[in-house]
């Protein structure tokens, strides 16, 4: 709204003891008011730069800064590097024996200044094998067995964590090799593994079987992050918090049996080999196609010829071998992602289509994405059927909000029920969603993931609020439109709340794996509490400033590794503002906002309004009052009255006669704790 020339010589615009601004709706006749009085304060440049000391900085973080790898404005330094990978793998699944067998080879290049002498790969399977540390139940298995492991040419055998010898030795879901030679600055090296592990049932985190689905998640070695602030990050896998991943190429092999339909990261790139021509043909209208197409349906399996057979092949006299046994391997290629993951059943139809992300190639037209749905005909009543829609408004909704989608597609696949919804690259797996509200709700919540973490690469571990708090607040804002003004930020903030006031909360900058067990903290601190910061840090800024500084994060860190002080950094460069007090008081502590309108006294045809700061964190406080007539006068009280340790300001109103409501935030837009006192009437 646009403020008057002169803040108090309108009828009606308020005083404030200690600092004002104000605006007028509507406008009215202009009428002299008394000057605003004032109360001595701590000048407030002296007072944030206090509180900016008092923000921690981590010891890794100010070591890139001054190793030119960082910067205290959010960007990325001069000197900043980041490790890259080129895997090339291959899987075999048995249903039968509900068994994977892997292998495959792993090109690490060192892009960091400094000599390694051992390389750290994640065996996440680990998490199941029995005795396995871990904070959640799990079904047991033995884990990831590695039968090969050649590095830099030479067999690598276990050894123990005291050998100094080359070698890896295995703690929980991290196996930790000692290199024949040390990798050099600039150079690369060779990783050869073979591996095997029985695919978990229904009830592993995140990926799993349940005899008619199988998806696979983090079924083979993967590089762990070497980065500029920690080094090597080789936190354990214990089944709660998620993950910190590196960047690379993938070329994956997948064999299934023939008449089972795969759905994988990536681009498909033997589609002559696995679909028939009548699947090939609709795939590619599909490609073509804004309305969704049926690229394939349970009733149509032969979808190309066995490539493979397994076991031996049955001689011409013989009947033919079982479907099960009869195989096909599916090869997907995928470039500039984290991870690979893939789903796979029989039981699939599959749907797809285009989604419109804007021009993200610069040649002035719109560009255009597939979006795909692998579902089981039974959970047509679950709203399956209409699943294809749901990727596609999410895929072009969040590329209008934030950026254009980069990927060359995006899947939804019915997984089983313990999936829940689950990210990977280009994919998301779900489970035991039941009705159109949840089941768009969690893909646009998962697809929404592809943004953050999957292209700005956070370490979701230790800071699970990165990418979930921004991706619940993204999600929010989606559900907005594709429900007609569906309000999730409003029940986020209460769920929120509900557990500030009942004491149970934990603030935000904790590791994942250290939040109470059996509480809802690390859901409430990560997704809920997150996301109500965003809706208070875009009220704090204004929506056009908000969504700049959110987008040039997003801008600045694509496909790097930011933490958190790069975002903090960035919206406080961009917005040309010091933030700290907002991020010590809502990441690093728990203290909650309650703002109060207490005494209101009537000085001769002025109220005298005395506003109250009764929780310990601080905002500023936005005032609304009513009028006789519908008339609405605005003041905000700026937050630096408050950082000088005050409790109390007195706002004055002119023209006490005609005030009928005065009411702090009425939007809603902060997260106060008490609403009750927030409001006064005559």
């Amino acid at each position: 709204m646009t403020q008057p020339k002169n803040a108090f010589a309108a009828l009606g615009c308020l005083t404030v003891a200690l600092g004002s601004a104000c605006s007028t709706q509507p406008a009215v006749a202009p009428a002299p008011a008394p000057p605003p009085t004032a109360v001595p304060t701590a000048a407030p440049a002296e007072v944030l730069a206090a509180r900016r000391d008092s923000l921690p900085v981590p010891p890794g973080f100010a070591r890139a800064i001054a190793r030119g790898t960082r910067t205290h404005t959010g960007e990325p330094g001069p000197r900043y590097w980041q490790q890259w990978a080129r895997y090339t793998l291959q899987a075999t699944l048995d249903p039968r024996a509900k068994r994977l067998t892997g292998s495959g080879r792993i090109r690490y290049f060192n892009r960091s200044p400094d000599t390694l002498a051992t390389v750290a790969i994640h065996l996440y399977q680990n998490l199941f094998k029995p005795g396995a540390a871990r904070n959640e139940e799990v079904p047991a298995t033995q884990g990831m067995v590695l039968s090969r492991l050649v590095a830099q040419g030479a067999t690598l055998n276990a050894t123990s964590s005291r050998d100094s010898t080359p070698g890896y030795f295995v703690n929980g879901t991290v196996a930790t090799l000692r290199l024949p030679r040390a990798l050099l600055p600039g150079d690369s090296l060779d990783i050869e593994a073979a591996w095997s592990f029985d695919v978990p049932p229904d009830g592993a985190p995140r990926m799993g079987q349940d005899g008619q689905v199988w998806f696979l998640a983090y079924w083979y070695p993967q590089v762990a992050v070497y980065d500029d602030v920690n080094g090597w990050q080789t936190d354990q896998y214990l089944g709660t918090a998620e993950f910190y991943m590196g960047y690379g190429d993938y070329d994956v092999s997948i064999t299934v049996p023939a008449m089972w339909l795969v759905a994988a990261t990536g681009t498909l790139e033997n589609e002559s080999e696995v679909l028939s021509p009548g699947a090939r043909e609709r795939l590619a209208r599909a490609r073509r196609s804004r309305a969704p197409v049926r690229v394939s349906s349970v009733g149509e399996r032969a979808l190309g010829k066995a490539r493979t057979l397994l076991p031996s092949p049955p001689s011409a006299a013989a009947s033919p071998a079982p479907a099960i046994d009869r195989t096909l391997t599916w090869r997907f290629s995928a470039r500039h992602v984290r991870d690979f993951s893939f789903g796979a059943s029989d039981r699939y139809h599959w749907d797809a289509s285009t989604a419109l992300v804007g021009d993200r190639d610069g040649d002035g037209r719109p560009d255009s994405v597939l979006v795909q749905s692998f579902w089981r005909p039974e959970r047509v009543e679950w709203a399956w059927d209409r699943s294809i829609g749901y990727v596609q408004h999410s895929v072009e909704f969040l590329s209008r909000y934030l950026w254009p989608y980069p990927y060359p597609q995006m899947t939804a696949v019915d997984g089983i029920v313990s999936c829940s919804g689950m990210e990977y690259p280009m994919m998301t797996c779900i489970g035991g969603r039941r009705d159109t509200l949840s089941l768009y709700s969690v893909t646009v919540h998962e697809t929404a993931h592809m943004w953050f973490p999957m292209i700005v690469g956070s370490d979701e571990k230790r800071f699970a609020w990165q990418d979930e708090g921004l991706t619940r607040f993204n999600q929010a804002q989606a559900m907005r439109e594709f429900f007609n003004g569906y309000d999730l930020e409003s029940r986020v903030r209460t769920t929120y709340l509900d557990l500030a006031r009942a004491g149970g909360e934990v603030e935000l900058m904790r590791h994942g794996d250290l939040y109470p067990a059996g509480t809802p903290a690390y859901g409430v601190a990560s997704y809920q509490k997150m996301a109500t910061n965003m809706v208070a840090l875009r009220a704090l800024l204004g929506d056009t400033l908000f969504l700049r500084a959110y987008r040039e994060y997003g801008r600045r860190w694509q496909y790097r590794h930011p933490q958190p002080q790069d975002f903090f950094n960035t919206f406080e460069n961009v917005s040309g503002r010091d933030l700290s007090w907002f991020w010590r008081e809502w990441w690093y502590e728990t203290s909650t906002l309650d703002q109060a309108i207490g005494a209101v006294v009537r000085e001769g045809d002025a109220l005298s309004v005395t506003i109250e700061n009764r929780g310990r964190a601080m905002m500023p406080v936005r005032l609304a009052v009513r009028r006789t007539g519908g008339t609405v006068d605005r003041v905000e009280l700026p937050v630096e009255a408050w950082l000088t340790g005050v409790r109390t300001a007195i706002v004055r109103v002119p023209d006490a006669a005609g005030v009928t409501e005065i009411t702090i935030d009425p939007e809603g837009r902060f997260p106060d704790i008490d609403r009750s006192n927030n409001s006064w009437r005559p």
